[in-house]
């Protein structure tokens, strides 16, 4: 077997959400929509003596990356790589996960399949609270839609069948654990509103509609964030917040246009893949 695999997992921003706890952390999750980005996470998982894990060449400590690890029975150097913002709504510990369980699963041939190991890398995040719903959706890739809560079999998926150019800006670091440990009463029902409208109509322009619309109704805008959606709005576009981080991402050249130094991408076409 190889001693080391390389997978690639784009970034994921969430649009809008709700919260579903559950005692078994596979069927726990949540329900929303967001969008996945051809920025990401590129991770080798190389077999070794002691495990080490690095983001853009410094240590870090990911405790879902050392569930995953543990679950797979893998010892293994953990090298990441991203342009991605950490703790800015992109999803980036989901993608550590779920890199980090293709590619141990491919160096160390475990020979597990793909819902296994999105549901390993699931429950990882829902345990450490650092996610509820990048796992599955950035195995999806698209615009994914998240019908029900969970991992493999038990969550429900659908998508906007569409492709757009991205530009994001984010104003830095949110957490995303402090978010979910405190009271999600109405963050829920509008994350629900929100949910209600998208699948009435599966489009952009109604995923950044919704977004908008829950993130004042949850009470989770910033100052920063909510004058860069005011000042898109006037340049004619359409921006949004990243859940949860204190970030913005717009349409098109939406950002740019509003006279934002903003970073540029597309909505990914696939989901999460070995290189």
């Amino acid at each position: 077997m190889p001693a080391a695999r390389t997978a690639f997992v784009p970034g994921h921003i969430t649009g809008f959400f709700s919260t579903h706890p559950d005692d078994d952390p596979t069927r726990a999750g949540s329900r929303g929509a967001g969008l996945t980005l051809t920025d990401g996470v590129t991770t080798t998982v190389t077999r070794a003596s002691e495990t080490s894990i690095s983001l853009n060449g410094q240590p870090i400590d990911v405790e879902p990356v050392r569930t995953v690890l543990d679950a797979l029975r893998a010892t293994a150097r953990v090298e990441a790589e991203s342009d991605l913002p950490v703790g800015a709504g992109f999803g980036v510990s989901g993608a550590l996960a779920l890199g980090t369980a293709l590619a141990a699963n491919g160096a160390f041939d475990r020979r597990l399949s793909t819902n296994e190991l999105v549901t390993i890398a699931h429950g990882a995040e829902v345990q450490a609270g650092t996610g509820l719903g990048d796992v599955v959706a950035q195995a999806r890739g698209g615009v994914p839609i998240r019908l029900e809560p969970g991992a493999p079999p038990h969550g429900a998926l659908d998508s906007v069948p569409q492709r757009a150019r991205i530009e994001y800006c984010s104003f830095g670091e949110r957490s995303t654990e402090d978010v979910l440990a405190g009271d999600t009463g109405s963050l829920d029902e509008a994350g629900r509103i929100a949910l209600s409208r998208i699948v009435e109509e599966p489009t952009l322009g109604s995923l950044l509609y919704a977004s908008r619309h829950f993130a004042r109704e949850a009470g989770l805008l910033s100052e920063p964030v909510e004058e860069a959606i005011r000042a898109v709005s006037e340049a004619d576009g359409q921006a949004a917040m990243a859940m949860l981080g204190n970030t913005v991402f717009a349409l098109g050249s939406g950002l740019s246009d509003a006279g934002y130094d903003a970073a540029a991408c597309t909505t990914h076409p696939a989901g999460a893949m070995l290189k």
